[in-house]
């Protein structure tokens, strides 16, 4: 998913830059603290605060009643301590909310709530003195993540949390809320199942929450304004809930309560739960946390001393740094662990270095080896950071059990992100056959793909076919339907829908791990709008009645995505089984694509499978060894018992902007 340069957008009015630094400090030469106590640490009810701030000549703590407002109820110096770090033990029993504020340089910084924040009040101004562990609702402590025998065994379902249930037909009665997402029993136009239900039927087994950590661009105190949207990738805090998402942002205890309850209902109905986090960047460098007590450290800086750019989005966050490090390798293990997530999609992964998403990995693995790890394997403009470092989608290799997007796979199929105008081999576009074979191999090495022809990697760069996300479509730049009406504007609905069909058609039958932004099923439209992140519930909101309106869209989805659950063929998990098994058929025309999974792949109960994608508008005719096939997928149907059966002497029709599965019998 390539985030749009126009993100930027998104942050301008939050994003201010820090004061140029010149010269800038030595980094490397802080000191640094290994312990496990960072932020606050409960022994029964004494809480304990470390602050690592290793420039400052004092940290004052400050306790507060409410969460914003009022004046300190309580002031006390902490104690400087080991590592650059600042304590201080809290009276037993203490309750409320609470701010650091250092003095660096004979300058009193901001108060702020620090870095490893765990509970917050509203819009994060004062972290909460409450021990998360404590809070959970009832049947929490037997939660348990649904089986995953395999990686490639995943289909990822992508979703806003308040798209899923704002539509007025939702019925969810929590609308916008953890608990709306967590509700089951709904029903929409027509008695189509809705939210949870509706995913579960959709047959995902992974569902992708778009931010739902803290951010920063919505005001927590006015709930009910019509414009409270964004897509939340402007982190404030890394590691505690949205409030917008909870049903009373004030509270603490609610947001943390109730995500949790969100997540045991979703593995309760077999769905496990990934996260979309943003360590790449904060929302505003300067107010930061990380700004106001260890000024420069947590950000990239240009050579004059400016704040660094890679993100698009203002500053970049210095990942390679050990307190960096440090902190976001835990925060992503405290969400692991503390709100049982399921996986990580990495937001602009290709910002982070490698070093860091390795210790990731290793932190995840000491929990549960299952957990997934993916993201963008890519940045959004240049980072000091030398490329040899990032994790970019070139340096896979060197990131084991961590995936990557598929842009050659992506743009080969719909056509190019940003050239809205132009199609891809769905709608008829010559010239990318090989970058569309690139994705059905999971980006691995294979002797039948040329790596010259590909749109942009020329060597593949997954070692695994569990390192390969395939999607043609996310929440990032046009929805699939609304790219299809531009770059085909004089297709007929009927055309635009066999173009849809194709699409993910390649996808579900490709190597790798499969991703689909939710609500392409019934051919989800935003209107045109390519950028939405801050665009109103009308636009962004799931309209349930095209559920209804396109029941043969969806039920295609839906049989394709058990087609691909059912056989082992479509999701083997090494390199060498992909090259053992998948055989390109020689001679095919331009525009077409076939090949066969052979051999009974992956232990697959059906010996030969032939799989072929025809992008061109008119039918065309492929060789086939002569046999006896049975037809499982062809056009808008799918049906595993067989739609019905050929007997080939030499070749097959294929009709025009449409795919054929097929086999042998």
């Amino acid at each position: 998913m390539i985030r749009s340069f126009l993100l930027l957008l998104v942050l301008l009015s939050a994003t201010t830059a820090v004061s140029a630094l010149p010269p800038l400090p030595d980094f490397s030469k802080y000191p640094t603290y290994l312990g496990p106590d960072l932020g606050l640490t409960w022994r029964s009810t004494q809480a304990t605060l470390r602050v690592w701030a290793p420039t400052a000549e004092a940290l004052r703590l400050r306790l507060y009643a409410g969460g914003t407002g009022g004046p300190a109820r309580a002031e006390y110096p902490m104690t400087k301590a080991e590592g650059g770090t600042w304590t201080y033990a809290l009276p037993a029993g203490t309750t409320g909310f609470y701010t650091v504020q250092a003095t660096i340089a004979g300058k009193q910084m901001a108060e702020v709530a620090d870095p490893y924040a765990h509970a917050v009040g509203r819009n994060g101004q004062r972290g909460a003195v409450l021990n998360p562990a404590l809070v959970a609702p009832p049947g929490w402590a037997d939660d348990l993540r649904p089986a995953l025998k395999q990686a490639t065994d995943v289909v990822i379902g992508e979703v806003h949390l308040r798209d899923l249930s704002m539509h007025p037909q939702s019925g969810i009665r929590e609308k916008g809320k953890f608990l709306g997402l967590a509700q089951l029993g709904t029903r929409g136009p027509e008695g189509v199942t809705t939210g949870l239900e509706h995913l579960v039927e959709l047959g995902l087994t992974h569902v992708h929450l778009l931010p739902t950590n803290d951010f920063a661009s919505i005001d927590e105190a006015a709930p009910d304004r019509a414009s409270r949207y964004n897509w939340g990738y402007d982190p404030l805090h890394y590691s505690v809930p949205e409030g917008t998402y909870a049903t009373d942002a004030a509270n603490p205890r609610v947001r943390i309560s109730e995500f949790k309850q969100m997540v045991e209902n979703l593995h309760g109905q077999g769905l496990r739960v990934v996260l979309d986090v943003v360590y790449n960047h904060t929302a505003n460098a300067a107010r930061s946390s990380f700004e106001q007590l260890v000024p420069g450290y947590y950000y990239r800086h240009n050579p004059d001393g400016t704040l660094s750019n890679a993100t698009a989005c203002g500053n970049e966050i210095a990942s390679e740094r050990p307190m960096v490090r440090k902190l976001i390798v835990e925060s992503v293990a405290y969400w692991a662990r503390e709100y049982h997530a399921d996986g990580f999609r990495f937001d602009l992964m290709g910002v982070l270095d490698i070093e860091t998403m390795r210790a990731v990995r290793v932190a995840l693995d000491q929990q549960d080896h299952s957990i997934l790890m993916y993201g963008e394997g890519w940045t959004a403009g240049p980072s000091p950071l030398p490329e040899a470092r990032r994790a970019v989608k070139a340096n896979v290799a060197r990131l084991p059990r961590i995936a990557a997007f598929g842009d050659e796979l992506r743009d080969g199929v719909k056509g190019h992100y940003a050239r809205q105008t132009e199609p891809g081999f769905a709608s008829g576009r010559p010239g990318l056959e090989e970058s569309v074979k690139f994705g059905i191999v999971a980006a691995t090495q294979h002797p039948q793909v040329d790596y010259s022809l590909v749109n942009y990697s020329k060597a593949p760069w997954a070692e695994s076919p569990a390192q390969a996300i395939n999607y043609v479509a996310c929440h990032d730049d046009l929805v699939l339907w609304d790219k299809l009406a531009v770059a085909n504007p004089g297709a007929t609905e009927a055309q635009r829908t066999k173009m849809d069909l194709l699409s993910n058609a390649i996808v579900f039958t490709s190597q790798g791990i499969p991703f689909l932004p939710v609500g392409d099923e019934f051919l989800r439209t935003k209107g045109g709008s390519h950028n939405s992140y801050n665009l109103p519930d009308s636009v962004n909101q799931l309209d349930w009645g095209r559920k209804a309106k396109y029941p043969a869209v969806y039920n295609f989805y839906r049989r394709l995505i058990a087609m691909r659950r059912a056989h082992p063929a479509f999701r083997l998990p090494t390199t060498e089984l992909v090259q053992q098994h998948l055989e390109f058929l020689p001679n095919t025309h331009a525009g077409v694509i076939a090949y066969q999974l052979k051999d009974h792949a992956g232990g697959d109960a059906w010996q030969n499978i032939v799989v072929i994608f025809n992008g061109k508008a008119s039918a065309d005719s492929v060789a086939l060894p002569r046999g006896t096939y049975k037809v499982v997928l062809r056009g808008d149907q799918v049906n595993e018992e067989g739609l019905d059966v050929l007997e080939v002497t030499s070749g097959v029709q294929v009709a025009g902007t449409s795919a054929l599965v097929l086999v042998k019998i």
